[in-house]
């Protein structure tokens, strides 16, 4: 039932991008001036449209199918991680919007006109675009996941199934797994790997510090709880 509400949510948010598709594209276009977008057959106007109305389904089906995710899982949670579940929700969706923001703001127009100035001199700058909104969207919709990493860091940290002390003891470990990632979303440049990479490095260790605050919260709450239980048996051995 969940598989099925979340498909369709999607055609809903699909055709929510299609009816917004003019005011979209034109805002997405914006980021590549002054360079110009062109389309090399008839046909690519329809997939670069289909693109961005999928892409657009897609960032709106993401804090729905997080709704899905938590209503499946909530009758075999303890009320205990219920609400440690419910705390984090709002932060979900702020973390993804600001991924967002982050991308298309900070990390996309620093690579774009790295990429770009190196050619302006020597070329006349036009660009492909199912080619162009492919790069935008690659550096922007994955800041959207990675910056929910705090949210899941502390969620698991305060039902018991992470200990961030443990996890910053592997530092290295981690900072490998982040290359990869950074690597991975971003084009082949030094520039452009570094510009991803280290925003990750950061994010990672805001979430390490936070993890840690929660799981100081948790061992004191369960020593006190400790101390209330030993009180207690001390008052009935005494009776």
């Amino acid at each position: 039932r969940r598989l099925i509400y979340s498909a369709v949510a999607f055609f809903f948010f699909f055709g929510v991008g299609l009816y917004f598709l003019n005011v979209i594209y034109f805002f997405l276009k914006n980021a590549a001036e002054p360079a110009e977008l062109i389309i090399l057959g008839p046909s690519d106007v329809i997939w670069v449209y289909f693109m961005i109305a999928v892409v657009i389904a897609l960032t709106l089906l993401i804090p729905f199918v997080v709704i899905q995710i938590w209503l499946f899982v909530k009758p075999a949670l303890k009320a205990r991680e219920r609400r440690a579940a419910l705390r984090y929700f709002p932060a979900v969706f702020v973390l993804f919007a600001v991924g967002i923001a982050f991308g298309y703001y900070v990390v996309f127009p620093i690579i774009y006109d790295f990429l770009n100035n190196l050619g302006n001199a020597q070329m006349v700058t036009t660009y492909e675009a199912t080619r162009y909104f492919k790069f935008l969207l690659h550096m922007t919709v994955p800041f959207g996941v990675l910056f929910e990493m705090p949210v899941v860091m502390m969620f698991l940290t305060s039902i018991g199934l992470l200990n961030p002390y443990v996890l910053t003891r592997s530092r290295k470990y981690v900072y490998f797994v982040l290359v990869i990632i950074g690597v991975i979303i971003s084009p082949p440049t030094f520039v452009s790997d570094f510009v991803t990479y280290f925003p990750l490095l950061i994010l990672f260790e805001i979430s390490a510090s936070l993890s840690k605050i929660i799981y100081r919260r948790k061992r004191a709450k369960e020593a006190r709880d400790a101390e209330l239980d030993d009180d207690e048996e001390e008052i009935v051995e005494a009776k």
